[in-house]
């Protein structure tokens, strides 16, 4: 049985891409199905990801491209522009609280999982946006 990644867009799950096309540590950039950029992750403990692709610094959607690191226990990418660090649970930029226009320096957080364990691989609470 194939696995894919699914995302939530606050009505329904929507496949993103096939579970062993992500390679952990790295990234992916798929289109939601409201037709929105969102950047996956698998890390390399296995766990998932989803949060948008449109760095709020650079306006450049290239948060797919970022860097997974941590600071203390918390799970982060970095972005590839500007190198602003984001916290991957609630999309929080650890490093500025607003972007360059004022608005809050947050990534929109999708819950994602794996389709082979549905119940258990949901990331968030819901649908979060800056």
């Amino acid at each position: 049985m194939s696995r894919y990644v699914e995302i939530h867009d606050g009505t329904r799950w929507t496949r993103a891409c096939p579970y062993d096309d992500l390679i952990p540590g790295r990234g992916v950039a798929v289109l939601g199905a409201r037709g929105e950029q969102v950047a996956v992750f698998r890390d390399r403990a296995g766990a998932l990801y989803a949060v948008d692709n449109r760095d709020p610094f650079s306006g450049a959607h290239v948060m797919s491209r970022g860097i997974l690191g941590s600071r203390g226990d918390v799970p982060t990418v970095a972005s590839p522009m500007y190198k602003q660090v984001f916290d991957l649970r609630d999309g929080r930029c650890l490093d500025e609280s607003t972007a360059p226009d004022g608005t809050p320096a947050v990534l929109r957080v999708w819950p994602v999982r794996d389709s082979a364990d549905a119940t258990s691989q949901l990331a968030g609470a819901g649908v979060h946006g800056p």
